[in-house]
Parts: C-alpha cells; sequence; structure tokens
C-alpha cells in the first residue's frame, strides 16, 4: 500500500475517533479526585544492567481535555517529567502495550480489543515494527495509537545524545512508514527519562507519557495476578502499563480478556488520547 493511501486511511479513522480523548497541558499540576498518582516504576522487558533511581519526585501531569484539536497543530512544548494520567469526564481508561509488535501475542490482543471495540495505545520498538509492518497497518486500520518506544529498548541515561537521537528518529521513520503517520507520544524504556529524551522527543513532535498503574506483567506473575492488579488499580484517568513483546506474553494476553470485559461491565470507557493544541 503506499504512503499516501495509509495517510489518507488514518485520517478518515482519526476523524471517527476523535469523539473523545485527552491531551496533555503544560505548566499546570493537576490530580484526580484519588489524590497524587502513584510514580512510575521502570518498565519492560528485562531488567536493565543499571537501573535509574525511581522517580518518585516526579510531579507527573495528567492528560487533559477531550474533543479534536481547537486550533492547528503547534510546537510540541519541551517537559521536564513525562504525563502521567487523564482527567475529564466520566471513568474513562487507558491501556498501553510496550515493546512489540509481536507476531506471537500483539494479533491475541488486538483480536481481544477488536472483540470489544476497544481502543488502545501501543508503544512498539523500531526493530520489532520493521520485521512487523503488518501489524502497524492493522494497528492504524482499527484506530489504535502508535507511539515511539525507541528502537533497541536501551537504558537512555547510559547513551551519548546523538544515540538517543538515532533510537527515538529511527523509530518514528519506521513507524511513519507502516502506520501512516508519524508517531505523537513516545515512553522511555524502563521510565529512565532525561532531558536530551525530553528535548528530542519534543523535537520529533512527540509528548512523553508515562503511567499510572503498572501490571508488572513483565516478571511472569501469573494471569490471576495481572487481572487482579488492573482490577485493584482501576480508576478514572488511570493509564495501565502491560506488554507484548519482550519475552513470554502469554499471560498479558490471556488476562486482558478476563479484565476487560470487567472494566467495560464496571462502567469504565477505555480510549486513547488524542492531543489537543492550545
Amino acid at each position: 500500500m503506499k504512503k499516501d493511501q495509509l495517510f489518507t486511511r488514518r485520517r478518515a479513522l482519526l476523524a471517527g475517533a476523535a469523539a473523545v480523548g485527552a491531551a496533555g497541558t503544560a505548566g499546570v499540576f493537576l490530580w484526580g479526585e484519588d489524590g497524587p498518582p502513584r510514580a512510575a516504576t521502570p518498565a519492560a522487558g528485562a531488567p536493565a544492567q543499571s537501573l535509574p533511581l525511581k522517580p518518585s519526585a516526579y510531579r507527573l501531569q495528567p492528560l487533559t481535555g477531550y474533543g479534536p484539536p481547537r486550533t492547528a497543530p503547534g510546537r510540541t512544548p519541551v517537559r521536564h517529567e513525562p504525563l502521567l494520567r487523564m482527567t475529564g469526564r466520566g471513568r474513562t481508561m487507558v491501556l498501553t502495550f510496550d515493546d512489540g509488535p509481536d507476531p506471537r501475542y500483539t494479533p491475541g490482543i488486538l483480536d481481544t480489543l477488536a472483540h470489544y471495540d476497544v481502543r488502545a495505545m501501543f508503544f512498539v520498538c523500531g526493530e520489532m515494527a520493521s520485521y512487523n509492518q503488518d501489524l502497524l497497518g492493522r494497528m492504524a486500520d482499527e484506530g489504535h495509537i502508535v507511539g515511539n518506544h525507541t528502537w533497541s529498548h536501551p537504558l537512555l541515561t547510559g547513551l551519548t545524545r546523538r544515540q538517543i537521537h538515532s533510537e527515538m528518529s529511527r523509530t518514528s521513520d519506521v513507524i511513519e512508514e507502516g502506520y501512516g503517520e508519524r508517531p505523537r507520544w513516545f515512553r522511555a524504556p524502563y521510565g529512565a527519562w532525561n532531558r536530551a529524551a525530553f528535548q528530542f522527543g519534543a523535537e520529533l513532535g512527540m509528548e512523553p507519557l508515562a503511567w499510572t498503574v503498572d501490571t508488572l506483567d513483565w516478571t511472569a506473575p501469573g494471569t490471576g495476578t495481572i487481572v487482579e492488579r488492573v482490577e485493584k488499580g482501576a480508576a478514572p484517568g488511570v493509564v495501565v502499563l502491560s506488554h507484548d513483546a519482550g519475552g513470554d506474553r502469554s499471560q498479558s494476553v490471556r488476562a486482558l480478556r478476563t479484565y476487560l470485559p470487567q472494566l467495560l461491565d464496571s462502567g469504565y470507557h477505555i480510549t486513547v488520547p488524542h492531543r489537543q493544541y492550545t
């Protein structure tokens, strides 16, 4: 499929999916009714040899606002901490999946989301995406949001600025090729953010997104444990972190089949954030 056809398809999908969403606001700290969010913990896959300090000092900003952009996109602000959660109308949550796409597990997650007509976010690694462009195309077709999770999932705090830029820019190029547009969201591997990551992310037109609830599914704690962590952490504005690659993710696939219908039955609206420029 030609790139211009991908762009046309993606624009049509976004136009239909823009009824709800959320976007970050700069310079204002807003908390949900349940108080300050819990700090993000190191994420995805095999632990780094030298994990970053716990980001407990973060004052993480929420994603706020609903609906399509009110004005034309402007310059992406350079933030000093990642966005974490949503605030706004109703019991809205966001499901995110890191490290893919993986042809062994990502299709199962997409199948479950499609069954319940739910959209999610996939933070993909460029190297994985380069081998699985068809899965990026399916994500675009089904209205999911694809974000940048670097090329090879390194610990960014241990890289040079040039290496960080390469990890991020190469991944954005691959996403554009398979998904139809460049990513507007970025997530640092292991939750290890630094100044260069925020700066290059903004230059590439991306907002940094962390999470509120970490399922720790990469430790393979058991399907029931993953389900329990999502259900206990469920609350308006929550962003859930899970994985669809980086190891055996069969527990993550099975857990989604259980907790997703339970969340919907409990009155939660599972959606994806949309950038809103002010």
